[in-house]
């Protein structure tokens, strides 16, 4: 069975053929277009549920939304347990918290500088509170890194992908000085070839949007 990609050009999306370039499982892409002068997602995806939202994926005739069940189903239907840690283990209690951590607190600060930073002075009295709280959170992620570089374990996590791209926003914003830990699990993890592969497919994106 076809499992399809709903991909939206510049978007979180993006870990999800990632994913499924680093486990092998074949996949077809149906692209999205965010407009050009509003940045939001097109009709075509809220046609496909009524949030709009991506990524989403179609797998066995079911639709699945939101990152964190998508790499959850993923790994545990085509992943072969590999990327999550065994049930029952205090690894996998991380690895619960972690997947929650990145879509939950680690993504809230980030809308919100994105969204109150388009708002140029009127929003410059949250900004301080918003520059607080991005900190205090990247520096959580960069004290979770074990020496292995990776968040749970030696190797390639189910959390690496998730918090793959909070961790890239962190670098983006300049903090590879004071996050040095993030700025290496970020080279890495773009040096990988099936991140290449998968940009290649999804297409180059920036981190000024969700």
């Amino acid at each position: 069975m076809t499992l399809i990609v709903h991909h939206l050009n510049n978007s979180r999306s993006q870990r999800i053929l990632w994913l499924l370039e680093e486990i092998g499982r074949p996949y077809e892409i149906r692209h999205h277009q965010r407009d050009t002068e509003t940045n939001l997602a097109p009709p075509s995806l809220t046609a496909l549920h009524p949030l709009g939202k991506s990524p989403m994926i179609e797998d066995d005739g079911r639709m699945i939304i939101e990152s964190g069940a998508i790499v959850e189903h993923i790994c545990a239907h085509h992943g072969g347990g590999q990327y999550v840690p065994e049930r029952g283990t205090d690894d996998y209690v991380r690895h619960l918290e972690l997947m929650h951590f990145a879509e939950g607190s680690a993504m809230t600060p980030i809308l919100l500088n994105l969204y109150v930073g388009r708002l140029e002075e009127a929003g410059a009295p949250l900004m301080p509170r918003i520059n607080e709280q991005l900190t205090s959170h990247f520096d959580f992620m960069e004290n979770e890194l074990s020496p292995s570089g990776h968040f749970i374990g030696d190797s390639l996590s189910a959390a690496d992908v998730m918090l793959s791209f909070p961790a890239e926003v962190a670098i983006a914003q300049g903090r590879a000085e004071t996050h040095p830990k993030l700025a290496a699990f970020v080279k890495e993890l773009q040096s990988r070839p099936a991140y290449q592969k998968g940009l290649e497919k999804g297409g180059e994106y920036s981190f000024a949007s969700g």
